[in-house]
């Protein structure tokens, strides 16, 4: 009887730690710990641009990241692309820093597997973000949607796949989802490509205009310790 209790004990005193694990605002953190441990990258990509006034050929290059926002995509053939600072190309750059506000909206189903939903307000008057929504794996502790609200810059929606680099909360596959009213893409993602046609606008037309970016990452070098030099 008494070991019987002892064991009653134990597994009450885990399930209360796994509960208290769960709570919105620590799985929040522990997530943001996750994404935020890598500093930099570099990647070997390929990247599909979708956009509903140009047809662009599949892109092939290698992406370089530094925390907290700097990025260079190179191109092969040795052209470089500076992107704006408004294509937000990794999920790192829609996770709100400093204090927020976590809201726990419960479990549902994601793509067949059961996730998590935070809505995450930056409590920081001076963040860009307004609102992030995020949908999260709490087994592998991983964001496999996102949905990010900004003041100057609109909306956006992110798609993430995950497989070798999942320990790191790197991407095999992300796909963004854009409004082009509110997002620019780089006139040398766009129009720099000597194949690149575009598509004459209908007049007639005033339907908002789609966008997707879907970039497959191929392999990372994480936390090389890339030199500023390495994105001017």
């Amino acid at each position: 009887m008494r070991k019987y209790r002892i064991c009653c004990l134990a597994v009450a005193m885990l399930a209360s730690t796994l509960s208290r694990a769960q709570t919105a605002d620590e799985l929040f953190a522990s997530l943001r710990t996750k994404i935020l441990q890598v500093t930099d990258y570099e990647a070997r990509v390929n990247m599909k641009i979708d956009v509903t006034y140009m047809r662009v050929p599949l892109l092939k290059g290698t992406l370089y990241f530094k925390a907290p926002d700097k990025m260079k995509l190179e191109r092969n053939g040795g052209v470089s692309i500076l992107p704006r600072k408004n294509v937000k190309l990794t999920l790192s750059n829609l996770i709100p820093t400093g204090k927020v506000t976590i809201i726990d909206m419960g479990a549902a189903a994601y793509n067949g597997k059961k996730v998590r939903i935070l809505k995450v307000v930056p409590d920081d008057e001076k963040s860009t973000i307004v609102l992030t929504k995020i949908w999260v794996d709490e087994a592998r502790l991983l964001v496999v949607h996102a949905e990010t609200t900004t003041y100057s810059d609109g909306s956006l929606v992110m798609d993430l796949d995950y497989d070798k680099y999942a320990a790191y909360a790197l991407p095999d596959r992300i796909k963004i989802f854009m409004d082009l009213k509110d997002y620019k893409l780089p006139k040398s993602v766009t129009m720099d490509y000597d194949n690149a046609t575009p598509t004459p606008p209908d007049p007639k037309q005033d339907k908002p205009k789609k966008g997707t970016i879907e970039i497959k990452y191929l392999d990372y070098k994480i936390n090389q310790g890339l030199p500023d030099s390495r994105f001017e």
